[in-house]
């Protein structure tokens, strides 16, 4: 089923990365990181435009190479370390609603750092979407551990302790309540919410849960050397 025109995805990167430098251009299999998930985005059927929100002349260059529309420069202050992701979100929905009148129908934001997603991934999660009753999806994966049974945090006195102490002893991990891990994939959001809102948890978030092996969020060297291993491994089945 295709949905109502006016589907847009956003893919919010800058030019700089303290985990690893230039990360967002590193070619990945021989394609720019960012590459991927333009890809990802313009192979949906239903999203209608593909917008790269950046700080950095060099990744809109490549954006456009790619196919995505870069129609303004993110500001400095919206592109440093500590700035709120939200807040760019928000600059890319209000540049939609000075340039043709109206905010989207829907916002999708699909980040570069996680190469490893499905076009199916993204199209899961504007099905939830639209199935109503919702401000938010995102997506997540298995976590691989629990802040009630192998994660622990140091108390004052120098200590360690579980994060979240059951109410009675949890001796299986099984036992535990299910977490998941927040994945990078795919955002899904009501524009309108976005706006009047600081965070994502203050509306009805549901969520989409990714394999873990396409949830990949490439921070590191590390994470770029895994993501190169399993990105071979799958194009040599």
């Amino acid at each position: 089923k295709l949905y109502p025109m006016n589907t847009v995805a956003f893919i919010f990167v800058r030019g700089g990365s303290k985990g690893l430098p230039g990360k967002n251009i590193k070619l990945l299999n021989n394609k720019p990181l960012i590459a991927w998930s333009i890809e990802h985005a313009l192979s949906s059927k239903y999203i209608d435009r593909v917008i790269v929100s950046t700080d950095s002349k060099e990744i809109a260059s490549v954006a456009l190479h790619f196919g995505a529309e870069v129609p303004f420069m993110r500001p400095d202050e919206l592109a440093q370390d500590n700035s709120p992701e939200l807040l760019a979100w928000r600059h890319g929905l209000n540049y939609l609603r000075e340039s043709s009148g109206s905010l989207p129908n829907i916002m999708v934001s699909i980040p570069a750092t996680a190469p490893l997603r499905n076009i199916v991934d993204i199209e899961n999660c504007i099905d939830l979407y639209n199935n109503g009753a919702v401000e938010i999806v995102i997506t997540t994966s298995n976590a691989q551990r629990s802040p009630y049974f192998n994660m622990v945090k140091k108390t004052q006195d120098g200590y360690v302790e579980i994060v979240n102490p059951p109410k009675s002893a949890i001796l299986r991990r099984q036992d535990a309540p299910e977490v998941f891990d927040i994945a990078t994939v795919c955002y899904v959001a009501n524009p309108e919410f976005i706006m009047k809102n600081d965070s994502i948890f203050n509306g009805r978030v549901k969520a989409v849960n990714i394999p873990s092996e396409r949830a990949i969020d490439i921070d590191t060297l590390l994470d770029f050397q895994i993501a190169e291993i399993l990105i071979n491994h799958k194009e040599n089945i």
